[in-house]
């Protein structure tokens, strides 16, 4: 399985950190949010990664991971997002490094308290289809400002809602993604948002309507460090007082 980092945005919802930087080469207690991504990964045994990026800051990630030995990746690429086109336009520019594997997106500014790598090994016998990482969430007005799975009576993903002014449930859909080769058949087909960007979401509904989105409760915390300013403190705050990416005993 390849693994794909999604390092771009413009990171408005950031500014004015992000002014002078991209925002996943802010820190995160006491090392750049970016590593938190790369070592969620290569817990997980997933070492041939493609970090995907955009804007005038590109060339920082280089100077930072260089060939990403340091960081425990045997081969890292890079690739250059020329505009803010959508999560499932920058999946689209890892299809060539993808070459029909299986492959794990990762949103490089969501961070967790454990280790995503039962997720991953479960993935790897799943026939086929894509699996998502959900994560409970007891706040209904934060719900409203993401992604959001609707469940039927046998804990099936029926539709995932983005930003409902009527979350269908207490969960939400964090900054992970498994996918099969066939997602990169499912990208050419999709119609851009009234944002102007190819959308993430629809990509996994176009799953989920074919009967095969599977879904994991992460443990732990769940935080996105580029929601707002107060959540990338509050993610820090947390990381500092109790860590990321821990293996969670028994498993």
């Amino acid at each position: 399985m390849k693994g794909v980092i999604l390092a771009g945005g413009t990171g408005s919802r950031l500014h004015p950190l992000t002014l002078i930087t991209n925002k996943h080469l802010l820190p995160i207690y006491d090392r750049p949010m970016i590593s938190y991504a790369i070592e969620a990964l290569v817990k997980s045994a997933v070492t041939e990664i493609m970090l995907v990026t955009g804007g005038t800051h590109a060339g920082e990630f280089l100077r930072l991971l260089g060939n990403g030995h340091e960081y425990g990746i045997d081969r890292l690429f890079y690739a250059y997002q020329e505009r803010p086109g959508g999560i499932a336009e920058a999946l689209g520019l890892a299809e060539r490094f993808v070459d029909r594997d299986r492959v794990v997106v990762v949103l490089a500014d969501n961070v967790f308290e454990c280790s995503i790598r039962p997720a991953a090994e479960k993935f790897a016998t799943q026939e086929k289809g894509a699996r998502i990482l959900l994560s409970k969430v007891s706040e209904q007005a934060h719900l409203k400002h993401l992604g959001v799975p609707e469940l039927d009576g046998q804990g099936r993903v029926t539709k995932i809602v983005e930003k409902p002014e009527d979350p269908p449930s207490a969960f939400a859909v964090t900054g992970i993604y498994f996918y099969d080769a066939d997602v990169f058949d499912v990208i050419p087909t999709l119609e851009p948002s009234n944002r102007g960007e190819l959308e993430i979401t629809d990509v996994n509904n176009h799953y989920v309507r074919q009967r095969t989105m599977e879904y994991d409760v992460v443990d732990g915390f769940w935080g996105d460090a580029g929601e707002s300013i107060e959540a990338y403190y509050a993610v820090n705050d947390f990381v500092r007082a109790h860590g990321a990416n821990k293996e969670i005993p028994g498993t």
